[in-house]
């Protein structure tokens, strides 16, 4: 199905958010944690960590195992592919995932991704 322009929400520029940082922001109604990598690559990941029950996810401490991007949440340090959302200590876990796109240096949030099962 195709996404509307709408469902795009502009968050910041691209320069803003620092690298290996979170960042919250509020969208459609939900509260995402942003995330910039030093490849640039930016996610958007729910902000709820569902082991604390809290808001803290976009206060965690980024980090790579092998190939593979992480946040750990700063409560539990359950840590979080940025890619998926699933925790990787435990793959029953995850949160949720969201659509990002830059476009002229502006971080656009879509709405989660379909495949999450969080």
């Amino acid at each position: 199905m195709a996404r509307s322009v709408d469902e795009w929400h502009p968050v910041c520029r691209v320069a803003e958010l620092e690298v290996d940082r979170g960042a919250a922001a509020l969208v459609h109604g939900q509260a995402v944690a942003l995330f910039r990598t030093a490849d640039d690559h930016v996610y958007a990941l729910g902000n709820h960590d569902p082991f604390d029950r809290a808001s803290v996810i976009a206060r965690g401490i980024v980090g790579r195992r092998d190939e593979v991007p992480f946040v750990a949440s700063p409560a539990h340090r359950h840590a979080f592919d940025l890619r998926s959302g699933r925790c990787l200590e435990d793959a029953h876990v995850s949160v949720p995932t969201y659509d990002v796109k830059v476009v002229d240096g502006v971080v656009l949030v879509g709405h989660r991704k379909a495949d999450d099962a969080a």
